[in-house]
């Protein structure tokens, strides 16, 4: 069975910073695409970054564009999402997801794996 195990997440100010991580457990680690979207109340899903664990391949939306930075560690078969300078429209929980590939559009499935969601709260 796959399975997406976050971490991370939290209350911060304006212009502060959290790391989000993503544990896959049940697949092979160098042959997935591990991202997040997130989801904020009244708001559609929006894509977020997601990387390519073969080729290390990384895309971003454009609204966290220059702010988040996506890794992998394969030893640890963790997935990072780095948020620096956060703004009160950050605010969603967030779902750390996977696929074999990158989705077009960072738009994922509602069949692809995901994780529990984390809570991002961004104060202002």
């Amino acid at each position: 069975e796959v399975q997406l195990v976050e971490s991370g997440g939290g209350l911060v100010q304006v212009g502060g910073s959290l790391r989000l991580s993503c544990a896959l457990f049940g697949f092979a680690f160098e042959d997935s695409a591990i991202g997040w979207f997130r989801q904020a109340p009244g708001k559609e899903r929006e894509g977020v970054a997601c990387i390519s664990i073969s080729d290390r391949s990384t895309y971003y939306a454009d609204s966290v564009k220059g702010r988040f930075t996506i890794s992998a560690d394969n030893n640890k078969r963790t997935v990072y999402l780095q948020m620096d300078s956060l703004k009160p429209e950050d605010t969603a929980v967030y779902y750390c997801a996977g696929d074999l590939m990158c989705p077009y559009g960072l738009r994922w499935h509602e069949d692809d794996a995901k994780g529990q969601g984390t809570q991002v709260t961004v104060s202002s």
